[in-house]
């Protein structure tokens, strides 16, 4: 009969389990390969995904841009008045909270507001000034910003300057110039040989107009239309813009679809309303629309 001594058997029972600790890791090694190879594979078609995805966007602009269909704009939430220029004037007036002023303004929006609804500026250009020589809107300095003009109908504006005026001392100089020609001129600033010596108005009285909100001062011996009471509704307007930017710089990327953005609540910054402010930004330039597959994309722009 056989006999091992003690240290050989010690020596088999060490050999023993470095062979079962190294089938272990054998085996670890093995299924983390297993694993590793799997989320490989998942993150690799994850990213063909991605690319094909990609390539299906541009496709979709491409066969739109072939059928001479315009993704933006059949991607809008809003009415297209492509074949009815006039409506965009109507509609935009219409969004007007006329009961934030307590019907003390007219409704009023600004001329860049109009580019938001229709994408051919040279006819937006052309419309106002058509509504303008026939006497219909007039259009008025903000004084926030040389460029910028808001749009009011001449019909509007004469029924809320009488309104603001009837029974004070300044009624009958606010009639007078409500009556004479200077509201239907096609121009937005007036002259002192027009005012004074054409029209007959004396130092006082255009101190009256000044005081009620028909004219303010552009330099010495010129003067801006003006809205009554209009400062109150620019500065609801600077702050809602101000808001709506801040709150898409805090998006990822900086960017919100369209769709998404004229479905939210309005922060409490934006008493104007969230699409009053929406066609402002995209109008002034201040976002950049992107056509995509979702819809459009509004980016905030860098230039």
């Amino acid at each position: 009969m056989l006999s091992f001594s003690p240290c050989f058997l010690c020596s088999q029972h060490l050999l023993s389990s470095f062979s079962c600790s190294l089938t272990h890791t054998v085996f670890s090694l093995k299924y983390f390969c297993r694993s590793g190879f799997s989320l490989l594979c998942h993150f690799m078609d994850r990213k063909r995904k991605l690319i094909c995805d990609a390539f299906k966007v541009k496709k979709l602009r491409d066969s739109c841009s072939r059928d001479g269909t315009d993704l933006k704009a059949s991607a809008s939430p809003y009415p297209d008045f492509t074949e009815d220029p006039h409506g965009a004037v109507s509609y935009l007036c219409a969004l007007f909270p006329r009961k934030l002023f307590n019907d003390t303004l007219p409704p009023l929006f600004l001329k860049h507001q109009l580019y938001s609804l229709l994408q051919d500026r040279t006819a937006v250009d052309r419309l106002l000034s058509s509504l303008q020589q026939k006497g219909e809107v007039c259009l008025v300095q903000t004084g926030f910003d040389p460029d910028t003009f808001m749009v009011v109908m001449t019909d509007d504006l004469r029924r809320t300057a009488l309104s603001s005026s009837e029974g004070g001392s300044r009624a009958t100089v606010v009639r007078k110039f409500l009556d004479c020609d200077l509201l239907l001129s096609p121009k937005i600033s007036y002259g002192r040989d027009e005012v004074m010596m054409k029209h007959r108005f004396s130092d006082g009285e255009i101190t009256k107009l000044v005081r009620a909100g028909l004219l303010t001062v552009r330099d010495a011996g010129s003067w801006w239309l003006a809205v009554p009471g209009a400062g109150r509704f620019i500065t609801h307007f600077i702050k809602g813009r101000k808001a709506l930017l801040s709150q898409i710089r805090r998006s990822r990327y900086k960017e919100v679809l369209l769709t998404d953005l004229s479905t939210r609540k309005a922060p409490p910054n934006l008493r104007l309303g969230m699409e009053f402010h929406i066609h402002d930004i995209i109008g002034a330039g201040l976002v950049d629309c992107i056509p995509t597959a979702s819809g459009t994309l509004l980016r905030i722009s860098e230039t």
